[in-house]
């Protein structure tokens, strides 16, 4: 493969923020062992972040982002891989201190590489991406009260933001393990995708949004949040004795209006999902759970794959709530 390869560039000279197709060549990389032809990439919420400023996340320029991405070992200095060898990298900093996914190539600590299960595609990888591994980890939280209160049945679970990337993918896997999905949504027009994820119900998440009540009728024996805010403290106060609450993003805000009640009355649980800093073990275990769990035929309808410089056009809309299901980059195109 040439030495040449295309990729995005962050760049800030004072308040100048840049963002930028560049053509680079491998001295660029700094660090890591593994070199890696990257097939896919994603666009997910955090991406979006940082693409418009940095988000505070980005530390050094010039920087490649994207926090996820597929692809095949060029060369590799660690014994764990070989050249041939198709991986799939979420969190671990990738694109926010390390380079990232939207590139043609890139260069990381064999550490933050999972090799990809054999059943399913660098494309398949990536239709997931941190978006599909995120919903995965919250999926398990909830089945997790089952083992913690000695299999007790969950049964009813809501899934807020259900027609982003997390919460599409939610709604998916959580149908799969057999409970009754309800998708809470601002898109109402959308209701048919999310039925064909899987949903049984849908309600509007204007009706959430208010102040919420210290306790509320208990409804949900379990929770995935995908948004934070207003809508997160109603939830916890519509959440049923013992209900746990897999708490993983913050889109209507940051801040937390809620009190003890709910989980010194009702003993319900917030679990935060942290998809970043997860063990090695624990991201094969999960990515291992995918086949399973997973129905790609449904995903691949839903999909849109952009090229780098589309890319550079999209993610805005993704900022303002304007985009629907999974965003696939491929550098390549």
């Amino acid at each position: 493969m040439s030495e040449k390869f295309k990729a995005i560039v962050l760049d800030q000279s004072g308040e100048k923020f840049s963002r930028e197709i560049k053509t680079l060549d491998k001295s660029f990389f700094r660090t890591g062992e593994v070199l890696i032809k990257v097939d896919y990439s994603g666009l997910n919420y955090k991406d979006a972040l940082i693409l418009k400023n940095g988000a505070k996340l980005v530390k050094e320029f010039p920087h490649i982002p994207g926090v996820d991405f597929s692809g095949t070992v060029l060369n590799s200095e660690s014994p764990n891989f070989k050249s041939g060898d198709e991986i799939v990298v979420t969190g671990c900093r990738v694109g926010e201190i390390y380079p990232g996914g939207y590139s043609q190539l890139v260069k990381v600590k064999s550490e933050f590489l999972v090799k990809k299960p054999k059943s399913i595609s660098n494309k398949n990888a990536m239709m997931l991406g941190t978006a599909g591994f995120t919903s995965l980890m919250c999926a398990f939280a909830i089945k997790a009260r089952e083992e913690l209160l000695l299999g007790e049945k969950v049964n009813e679970v809501l899934v807020t933001g259900a027609t982003g990337g997390v919460g599409s993918i939610a709604v998916m896997v959580l149908s799969k393990l057999g409970y009754n999905v309800t998708a809470m949504t601002g898109k109402k027009e959308k209701s048919n995708f999310l039925k064909e994820f899987g949903a049984k119900n849908i309600i509007e998440r204007k009706d959430f949004e208010g102040e919420p009540k210290l306790l509320g009728k208990g409804l949900w024996d379990g929770v995935v949040d995908t948004v934070g805010g207003n809508i997160l403290a109603n939830v916890i106060s519509q959440t049923k004795p013992t209900g746990i609450i897999a708490a993983c993003g913050n889109a209507s805000g940051i801040k937390l209006n809620t009190s003890v009640m709910p989980f010194i009355i009702r003993g319900v649980k917030l679990w935060g999902i942290d998809s970043v800093m997860i063990s090695k073990k624990r991201r094969e275990f999960i990515w291992s759970q995918v086949p399973e769990l997973v129905d790609f035929k449904i995903l691949e309808k839903k999909i849109q794959t952009v090229n780098l410089e589309e890319l550079l056009n999209i993610f805005p809309k993704m900022l303002k709530g304007e985009t629907l299901g999974r965003i696939l980059v491929d550098p390549n195109k």
